[in-house]
């Protein structure tokens, strides 16, 4: 597929009921609001393509950069190319789907990890506190635990609400797989209250950290 075949596909694909719930998340957007299952399906038409994603992720558009995030293999991208890119994910689809697919599978993502989480860029410390509350649950040993749960004991509270959602998974990931540090990260919790009052539909787990990290430990024994 070229460019413009894809832009038309997607342009086809759009709905006015998708774009309206997109910007309930968002005051402005470049999009055409395709639902995130049609995307998928595209992709499995286009297969990889580095090319044509790097082309997709130029237009801005929202639609046309999820897609990149599944047209492109992680090891494609280099450190610099990544940086460049993460700084536009403002959007909490996009910087999900970004961080998942191409940011937590890098090879090199350590590299960047810290240098992304004291990063003035919401977006790029975004990804860095989620990298880092995947260093915590997996490979804990790159950092030091108790120093990071300082951190976010200190800053959480006045950080960015787009950085917050990510510090808060590191912070209910400390309680889960770290005991030593569980008693700690809960008390830290509760002193900053974040998420506390945070709406939650029947049936799913609350963000807040003290619910969400008892109901895992609960599961994994």
């Amino acid at each position: 597929m070229t460019l413009n075949n894809v832009l038309n596909k997607l342009k086809e694909l759009g709905s006015e009921k998708m774009r309206r719930q997109n910007l309930k998340r968002a005051d402005t957007l470049n999009q055409y609001g395709v639902r995130m299952g049609d995307i998928r399906k595209l992709s499995k038409e286009i297969k990889n393509n580095l090319s044509l994603g790097l082309k997709l992720w130029d237009t801005k558009l929202l639609e046309a950069q999820l897609l990149t995030c599944l047209i492109i293999k992680p090891k494609q991208l280099s450190i610099s190319q990544l940086d460049s890119m993460v700084r536009v994910t403002h959007f909490f689809q996009l910087a999900d789907w970004f961080n998942a697919y191409l940011v937590a599978k890098h090879p090199q993502n350590e590299e960047i990890r810290e240098k992304w989480m004291n990063d003035n860029n919401p977006a790029a410390a975004r990804a860095g506190w989620n990298l880092c509350s995947i260093r915590v649950s997996q490979k804990a040993e790159y950092i030091d635990t108790a120093q990071i749960l300082n951190r976010l004991e200190n800053e959480m509270k006045k950080a960015d609400q787009y950085v917050q959602w990510t510090m808060n998974f590191t912070l209910v990931n400390i309680g889960i797989y770290h005991q030593e540090l569980r008693d700690k990260a809960i008390q830290v919790s509760e002193d900053l209250g974040v998420y506390k009052d945070f709406p939650v539909s029947k049936g799913c787990t609350s963000p807040y950290a003290p619910i969400w990290i008892n109901e895992m430990v609960s599961r994994l024994k």
